[in-house]
């Protein structure tokens, strides 16, 4: 798109909003919108006492469960919320998706303004999710050009009962360092742009967090010379990338920046056709499905795992146990049971996430890091803060299982990892904490790993993906007896290397 249509549209839109336009005037949407599509019903909510933020709620004829958050963009100076916004929610519709455009206050520097009507939002899509036909845990956010920052902002900020469940971002505003939208940094973050932290807490390629930060869809223009692709859209899909998470990138040759729904996009069908199939194949969780949590170390990661929220031990365990199951990886890399330890475990969102979740079954796989030279010197602690964290474990409404499991052998020294700790001091303490809290019981992740060196990265500590597949498969048949722990197809459970064949070796400095 050219500066002059730009520039055409920017004052057509902000002409509407100075005269009062609401939600749902029709420009960029096709004139005739199908039956289907139509809305079952249409209606406001005021997300603020004043009014000053509402929510526009269109919910379909033949609802599927699954909603979508809409982030209009503008700058974080205007709202673009009629081909940005109303304009997508015959789209959605049609689908069986409902729809909700949230008109945000602007902030004027005061980030907290924006980002509380979002949260706002989904919290009353999430509490009216009985009332509006939705799975509270099939609701996802979307947001374009200033909104995608909004948007990502949701995803990778707020806590786990706000966070949507997958993320559609249309040529993003990611950055607010080098390389971003100056108009959305002075809007957002106005007088406090030159501090470097905030500058940094915004900046939400670095706010990915593996496992926790959930999928995304994205698409831009190549030709985008408003928000650079490269230090924005193509950087969070890097970020996506590296932790492993779930991320779909569509770059189109052509169309600039603002485009939209409207049909003149060169690309629109084929933008819609991918988001179309993108939709089509994320799955949302059963809303009665056992929710499994797997808390553990770089080994519950997958560290060394190529696209380990696929080929991971957590990952692959869901597709051994079915839909009847949803299971969750907060495996968090270098992490100890002990508080005095250098990275405890419980100081970290996924240990807050892990309790929102509300499990109906954990599986804490932790001890590795504390055999440490430099951690074991607390060892004194362990038995304590291990307790601390089934009595926070089992004070959850969800009254979950709870399975201790024994860190695998430990191969070699890396990272000062020590074997005999693991096997003569650890273990002990981790039986004695399950048999004095009744628990579940102890998964012997220790015995099931003896002898198999194959099944180790090069740093003879982390599983190979055959590894992770070991893991998974004797963790899931003490969770069910019935799971499909058989390996399957040429390539296993998976996909990735045949058995035996290791994985891509160490990468990260500690485990």
């Amino acid at each position: 798109m050219d500066m002059k249509k730009i520039l055409f549209i920017s004052l057509l839109l902000a002409a509407c909003l100075a005269a009062g336009a609401q939600p749902g005037f029709g420009f960029g949407q096709a004139a005739a919108v199908p039956e289907s599509a139509q809305p079952a019903r249409q209606f406001t909510l005021d997300l603020t006492p004043d009014g000053a933020a509402q929510m526009v709620v269109y919910l379909p004829k033949q609802p599927s469960g699954r909603a979508v958050v809409d982030c209009p963009g503008g700058g974080y100076a205007v709202l673009s919320n009629t081909h940005e916004g109303s304009a997508w929610a015959p789209f959605f519709n049609e689908r069986g998706i409902a729809f909700m455009l949230v008109n945000y206050r602007i902030p004027h520097g005061d980030r907290t303004l924006p980002i509380t009507d979002v949260e706002t939002a989904m919290r009353v899509v999430r509490d009216s999710a009985a009332v509006w036909q939705l799975n509270p845990r099939d609701v996802g956010i979307m947001g374009s050009s200033a909104g995608g920052h909004l948007a990502s902002t949701i995803a990778t900020h707020t806590p786990y009962q706000l966070r949507p469940d997958f993320q559609i971002l249309v040529y993003p505003v990611i950055t607010m360092g080098p390389g971003t939208h100056q108009g959305s940094l002075d809007g957002l973050l106005g007088d406090n742009q030159k501090d470097p932290e905030l500058v940094r807490l915004y900046s939400n390629e670095y706010q990915v967090r593996s496992h926790l930060t959930p999928p995304a869809f994205i698409v831009l223009s190549s030709d985008d010379n408003l928000v650079p692709p490269v230090p924005n859209a193509i950087a969070y899909y890097t970020a996506m990338r590296n932790a492993g998470n779930s991320c779909s990138l569509h770059i189109y040759p052509t169309g600039g920046h603002g485009y939209g729904y409207m049909p003149f996009f060169a690309y629109h069908d084929q933008m819609v056709s991918d988001l179309s199939s993108w939709l089509e194949n994320l799955k949302a969780p059963k809303q009665d499905a056992v929710r499994v949590a797997c808390i553990g170390d770089s080994i519950t990661d997958g560290h060394g795992i190529d696209l380990r929220t696929v080929n991971g031990y957590p990952a692959q365990m869901q597709t051994m146990l079915g839909d009847g199951y949803v299971v969750k990886n907060f495996g968090v890399s270098a992490r100890t049971v002990m508080n005095s330890g250098d990275l405890p475990y419980m100081n970290e969102l996924a240990w807050e996430d892990a309790l929102a979740f509300q499990p109906d079954v954990v599986v804490v796989a932790l001890g590795t890091n504390d055999s440490k030279g430099y951690n074991w010197v607390h060892k004194k602690d362990f038995a304590g803060d291990l307790q601390k964290m089934i009595d926070a474990l089992k004070k959850l409404p969800s009254s979950p299982k709870i399975y201790l499991a024994t860190p695998i052998p430990a191969l070699k020294d890396s990272w000062t990892i020590n074997e005999k700790v693991i096997a003569e001091e650890i273990i002990p303490l981790i039986e004695k904490a399950a048999k004095k809290n009744k628990l579940a019981g102890v998964i012997d992740l220790h015995g099931a790993f003896a002898g198999q060196d194959n099944l180790y990265q090069e740093d003879g500590i982390h599983p190979t993906q055959q590894g992770a597949r070991t893991l998974a498969a004797t963790v899931a048949k003490v969770i069910d007896p019935n799971a499909q722990t058989e390996q399957r197809g040429f390539f296993g459970m998976g996909g990735g290397p045949r058995p035996g064949a290791g994985g891509p070796g160490p990468g990260a400095p500690r485990p």
